[in-house]
């Protein structure tokens, strides 16, 4: 059974990206640069992976009613949308 949100969007969020810096960054970003982190904002639990569903399911298979907040190790989106523009050379 998947996991109801229990927080706003805002809160989900802060949540997610405050554990990511205070706790997972300072370790995290040397190895792992451009890879998922899938946190469970609740516990701190978090799984990594070049896969972002392969992270977060198993964050789910260890904690059934994770609120994952996934991340792009090394950014500050997991996903970017719409048209970025190359510096010009």
């Amino acid at each position: 059974m998947k996991a109801q949100p229990r927080y706003s969007k805002e809160e989900f969020a802060r949540r997610g990206d405050e554990i990511y810096e205070r706790v997972l960054r300072p370790t995290l970003e040397r190895e792992n640069e451009s890879r998922f982190v899938a946190i469970d904002i609740e516990t701190g639990a978090y799984e990594i992976d070049a896969d972002e569903l392969a992270a977060s399911d198993r964050l789910l298979a260890r904690v059934p009613n994770a609120q994952i907040w996934l991340r792009r190790i090394g950014s500050r989106y997991a996903h970017r949308f719409g048209f970025h523009a190359s510096p010009a050379a």
